[in-house]
């Protein structure tokens, strides 16, 4: 930045006008410009500043982050900077500066599930062409179920939204059973088509089916499914072959991410459900039904966004992981 306000004020640019530009105040312009004419480029580097100097070597720092890296002793699951300040005998403070530094969180934990599917890169890239290149002619469903969504009802009214003041509701609720959503995304324009069931059984889900066949008639259809049980069994391949103009594409194994209509099952959850109150399941049935009716209405299909070097990436690191786990357990 202090390079840039010296080649702008060489092109003859305001000290105001630096400032705009470049997002800071007039007077940090005015003082780099004073520095730069009075000592030239070495006045733009920093000088000695008061204080104590650093007296941490580079050895207690590498002893810092490889302490953090490292399982913690018997007792803890995970570091944090005060268990750390103790066990290396730092101030908390120092230790939080070092972390920052090497851009480490021992307090955060992401979560990760490599799919063990040999047929893993087959299955992905199948998917991922019905995506991008649907078949002429045809139509692309993504289908699935979302169980055990409950009715929740509060103890006690819910608060409204006020100025600096969000909606506000009991910590205590009083369960009013269950119901299952059986739903299918149509990739092409993103509507959804869904039922919404007591139960989830293989005659539910064939149902379901029998209905998406009536909804498109005399289409050929695709349908991605993930790998459950009712989703692969006897009854499901039986109504296959009653079925020509029906193909199943399954997902890899653990790999429900490829399935699209888990990003509407995402926003049923975060749009739908988590601030909803309900008196009774068939009163969750209802706002069910009403949802879909009205994300119909404005919903937009889903843009598949991993391209070919994140798919090699995915496909090599999953190779890698079950090369690793056959070695593990020979």
């Amino acid at each position: 930045m202090r390079a840039r306000i010296i080649l702008m004020a060489a092109d003859g640019v305001s000290s105001a006008a630096i400032s705009r530009q470049l997002q800071c105040n007039a007077h940090i312009v005015g003082k780099w410009r004073r520095r730069f004419s009075a000592e030239g480029i070495a006045g733009l580097n920093d000088e000695p500043r008061s204080g104590r100097p650093v007296t941490i070597s580079q050895s207690l720092t590498r002893k810092v982050v490889m302490t953090a890296c490292s399982k913690p002793p018997r007792g803890l699951s995970r570091w944090s900077i005060r268990t750390l300040a103790r066990e290396v005998g730092l101030p908390p403070a120092r230790i939080a500066r070092i972390l920052r530094a090497y851009d480490l969180h021992p307090h955060c934990l992401r979560t990760f599930t490599f799919s063990p599917d040999p047929q893993f890169k087959e299955k992905l890239l199948e998917v991922v062409a019905l995506y991008m290149q649907p078949p002429e002619n045809a139509v692309v469903l993504c289908a699935d179920e979302k169980t055990g969504i409950q009715a929740l009802d509060r103890t006690q009214p819910m608060l409204p939204l006020r100025a600096k003041r969000p909606r506000c509701w009991t910590n205590e609720y009083v369960r009013h059973g269950t119901r299952t959503v059986l739903a299918s995304l149509e990739v092409k324009t993103g509507k959804v088509f869904a039922h919404v069931k007591e139960t989830r059984t293989s005659a539910d889900f064939l149902s379901f089916l029998d209905e998406l066949v009536k909804r498109y008639e005399d289409q050929r259809l695709y349908v991605v499914l993930d790998n459950l049980n009712t989703h692969k069994n006897e009854k499901a391949r039986n109504w296959l072959r009653l079925h020509p103009n029906v193909s199943f594409h399954y997902t890899p194994t653990h790999a429900s991410w490829v399935n699209l209509i888990e990003c509407f099952f995402s926003i049923l959850t975060r749009q739908g459900l988590q601030h909803s109150v309900h008196k009774s399941s068939k009163d969750l049935e209802r706002f069910l039904k009403a949802y879909f009716a009205k994300y119909n209405e404005h919903c937009q299909p889903f843009h598949w966004t991993k391209g070919p070097e994140k798919l090699q990436h995915i496909i090599e690191l999953t190779q890698q992981f079950q090369a690793e786990y056959a070695a593990a357990n020979l």
